[in-house]
């Protein structure tokens, strides 16, 4: 539950909530109002990989809700004039791919304009000598990424996720971050990764194709290098309109960024939401050389995509139900890449839907979990003692009246307590399995518990069939705060034993490869349980004689961790942490060495709200449906965007994730 994470170690950052209606647009606008001939929606699409060699392929990216047609649209390169071009389709359906071959043949170093057949300039991308073979491609974020040379095959006409090397550049951690068209002109960069960055080399250009790209170290003030984590601000020389666009380019001549704005859309300012990696949008405040406020509403653009919208929502709140406001709002980590899945988002319960006897507030909704034999079920945890079993019934997830209508209440072993009951997963023998971090009858005693639950039991209670007690293993819980003792086990993930060892997991109790035969008790795979005082996982083996083996502690590169699963589409463990660390969640392979890491980071859809949002599921890819599948969160403050806002009371939210 919501907890002031007071703990050193927490950065501190202020984040105003995103309004709900924000819906914004992408692509790049000429300097110039666009011609009669530009279809609707043209500026949401964008060049999303190229490849400068055999048959010289570009592929085109919707990142809008609508169809865009691109019939009549030209290409031209840094020697050839606008020239039609054949796409595989004359439509580019919303979030669809087309691709071509470009009408000319592009260089080993030679950049690529897009534009409308009434010639407006859609968008634009350059290279250095090399950086596209096999393809420059956008990593992290179709439409939105930054530009990079991919380490595998080409994925023309599909996302661009496999192609994104291992480790992203370090200047392609520099992003446009906030932008103003006015008076002053004003450009801020902001510095994502974790080593400071030259600029001295480095150029930027507006939406006017007769305008030469200007250096940075002659702005004013002169930009040439920015810190890790750090921001540069300078004055355009070149004059941004009202209706215009922003490239940046590194000293090699490649592009790092771009955003863009309709009329009036950067007065005061254009600024991402989240800082340094979210979508852009208009701001009331600009906050050049610091974090980005996020206030404001519709109208912003740019950075590559449609912000999406928060869909539906609305309803009185019920007697007694009390949103709680967030609390603990920390950075993301070094790196973090915008969403993957749709920008699309909807409010997925009904106000006030978890109401017990023990809360009858309506909140604290936590761990969520599909059930991976049945999809159509969400596993659902209530801080205070309770399951759900959730279904779907009219685009929401209600809870399941043939099991029941009000949740079930959970006892520890022996019948006893109430578990403050955080996380949940469910195992290979199809039985829940929940964490508690306390009892909440003594909540300044920590009580770091993994509960096994039959759902199949009969009652409206239910007693765990095994427990294990993992308390004395975090002293630095007892200190006899009901703070400390709430920053126990948030999350648990049920991980098999085939993807460890397929995938030649080390085993640290031996430093050999990890054989499931020596330990006969635990069954078919291993739990890793989320520890929120430092971010740390888990892992254990949890024996059917009520024993368990400890495996050691993994870090996620995060503050805390909220919420844990292992996800069979990506064949990764995700840890999820709320507005403490960004709203992000951290992808956890195996690497070279056996060891489980971090590979990737994404945060929320940028609609969401920045609230305790301790809950997180993805659909097993056996639902995928037009390479997407649904992802779920659950905000455990029902707090949404606050009092009068359509999301105010609710818990739940839906959205979707890449197959």
């Amino acid at each position: 539950m919501p907890t002031s994470h007071s703990r050193a170690g927490v950065a501190s950052v202020c984040a105003a909530a995103l309004t709900l209606s924000g819906l914004l647009v992408t692509g790049v606008l000429a300097a110039r109002p666009a011609a009669a001939a530009d279809p609707a929606d043209y500026q949401n699409v964008r060049i999303n990989e190229v490849t400068s060699s055999n048959d010289d392929t570009v592929e085109l990216y919707n990142a809008g809700s609508t169809a865009v047609s691109v019939s009549g649209w030209k290409v031209s390169d840094d020697s050839f004039s606008p020239q039609s071009f054949s796409p595989s389709s004359g439509t580019i359906p919303a979030g669809g791919f087309v691709t071509f071959d470009s009408p000319k043949g592009l260089g080993d170093s030679d950049k690529l304009v897009l534009y409308t057949a009434g010639g407006t300039v859609v968008d634009r991308v350059e290279w250095a000598t090399g950086k596209a073979k096999p393809a420059m491609a956008r990593c992290g974020g179709d439409g939105t990424g930054a530009w990079v040379t991919t380490t595998t095959a080409t994925t023309f006409g599909a996302p661009n996720a496999p192609g994104c090397p291992a480790s992203v550049p370090a200047a392609s951690r520099v992003r446009i971050n906030e932008v103003t068209s006015g008076d002053a002109d004003t450009v801020e960069l902001y510095n994502g990764g974790t080593s400071a960055v030259a600029l001295g080399a480095w150029k930027y250009v507006d939406g006017d194709t007769s305008h030469s790209p200007a250096a940075l170290s002659s702005a004013s003030p002169s930009a040439t290098s920015i810190p890790a984590g750090g921001y540069v601000t300078f004055d355009s020389a070149l004059g941004l309109g009202d209706n215009d666009s922003l490239f940046l380019v590194d000293g090699n001549g490649t592009t790092v960024d771009s955003v863009t704005w309709a009329t009036g859309g950067a007065k005061p300012s254009s600024e991402r939401c989240a800082n340094g990696t979210g979508w852009f949008r208009t701001s009331t405040t600009a906050t050049f050389g610091g974090a980005n406020s996020c206030s404001g509403g519709s109208g912003g653009s740019g950075g590559g995509g449609d912000t999406g919208r928060l869909l539906g929502g609305g309803g009185a709140l019920t007697s007694g139900c009390a949103p709680e406001a967030p609390t603990g709002t920390g950075s993301a980590p070094a790196g973090t890449l915008a969403w993957p899945g749709g920008k699309d988002v909807t409010i997925a319960d009904d106000v006030c839907a978890f109401t017990t006897s023990t809360g009858p507030e309506g909140r604290d909704l936590s761990g969520l979990a599909f059930d991976p034999s049945n999809p159509s079920v969400l596993w659902a945890a209530k801080n205070k003692n309770w399951l759900f079993k959730l279904v779907k019934s009219d685009g929401k997830w209600i809870p399941d009246p043939s099991w029941s209508a009000t949740g079930k209440q959970l006892r520890f072993l022996g019948g006893s307590g109430e578990p403050d009951s955080e996380g949940l997963t469910v195992g290979g023998n199809g039985h829940v399995y929940v964490t508690s971090e306390r009892d909440n009858a003594k909540n300044t005693v920590p009580k770091d518990t993994i509960m096994e639950f039959d759902p199949t039991a009969a009652g409206s209670t239910l007693t765990p069939v095994h427990q294990w007690d993992m308390t004395a293993q975090f002293p630095q819980l007892n200190t006899g705060s009901k703070d400390d003792a709430n920053l126990g086990f948030e999350g648990v993930a049920y991980v098999p034993d085939g993807w460890l060892t397929a995938n030649g997991w080390v085993d640290p109790r031996t430093g050999a490869a990890y054989d499931p035969a020596n330990y006969p008790l635990h069954g078919s795979g291993l739990f890793f349980a989320g520890l929120e005082w430092d971010g740390t996982l888990h892992a254990y083996g949890l024996n059917s004689d009520g024993t368990f083996t400890t495996f050691g502690t993994i870090d996620t590169g995060k503050d805390s961790v909220m919420d844990v699963m292992f996800d069979a589409g990506t064949q990764r463990i995700i840890a999820t942490c709320d507005n403490t660390c960004g709203e992000t969640h951290t992808s956890m392979k195996v690497d070279s060495t056996g060891a489980i890491v971090p590979d990737v980071t994404y945060t929320n859809p940028a609609v969401m709200p920045v609230d305790n949002l301790e809950g997180f599921a993805i659909a097993p890819a056996s639902t995928c449906v037009d390479g997407s599948r649904e992802a779920v969160w659950a905000d455990d403050g029902v707090y949404g965007f606050g009092p009068g806002s359509s999301s105010y009371g609710h818990a739940l939210y839906s959205g979707t994730f890449p197959c």
